[in-house]
């Protein structure tokens, strides 16, 4: 990886279910990254747990932070709020750590918009399928048919958002998805794991 002596941004941002959380714990095992541990108010799924996965907070509470200023970025997500710590990520980033952000396009539209003195990488993860798209939420969501229904509904406004990424890539295979990030993010052939008219026509056939 090219050498800096701050820390990186890199954002994954896609549809609900796409991956992106699986994908950025991974990419967070490799040497001098850390994961920007966001605050938000819905409640833990099975297996999360408080400071490790999210900070888990109440809205009121929320509030405070955001009118503290203590967020790099917050927004409202499916009537709950997250938002990304100012204090820890600016910190991690001074110290020469890579952060990597596990956030949708409205935080990372602001974090874009505050033009950090940091270098910034974002990446829109996008699913091989409307259908596969849809297993793997009733798989998360234990089969909820309701919050999976609620997570369809926004999916078309959510995809639409792809362009304003810097890379798309496609998670048809978990492996082979990360390994083509790793080298996104390590500046190796960036010009040939990127076919604009493919991911254009991909995006075309989710629509539908």
């Amino acid at each position: 990886m090219t050498s800096f002596k701050k820390g990186g941004i890199y954002i994954l941002s896609s549809p609900s279910g796409a991956g992106k959380t699986t994908l950025v714990k991974k990419i967070s095992k490799n040497r001098n990254f850390s994961v920007s541990i966001s605050h938000t108010t819905r409640l833990p799924r099975p297996n999360e747990k408080n400071g490790k996965d999210y900070f888990f907070t109440s809205k009121n509470n929320f509030k405070k932070l955001i009118k503290k200023g203590d967020f790099l970025e917050h927004a409202k997500v499916f009537n709950n709020y997250y938002g990304s710590s100012k204090k820890k990520v600016i910190e991690n980033l001074n110290a020469g750590k890579n952060v990597i952000f596990d956030i949708d396009w409205q935080g990372t539209r602001q974090i874009r918009n505050k033009k950090l003195n940091f270098k910034l990488l974002t990446i829109y993860i996008l699913p091989p399928s409307k259908k596969e798209l849809i297993n793997r939420l009733i798989k998360r969501e234990k089969k909820n048919m309701k919050t999976v229904k609620k997570r369809m509904k926004e999916f078309k406004k959510d995809l639409s958002r792809w362009k304003e990424y810097d890379f798309i890539v496609i998670n048809d295979d978990l492996k082979r998805c990360y390994d083509k990030i790793m080298r996104v993010i390590k500046n190796k052939n960036r010009k040939n794991l990127y076919d604009n008219q493919f991911i254009k026509n991909h995006v075309r056939n989710l629509e539908f």
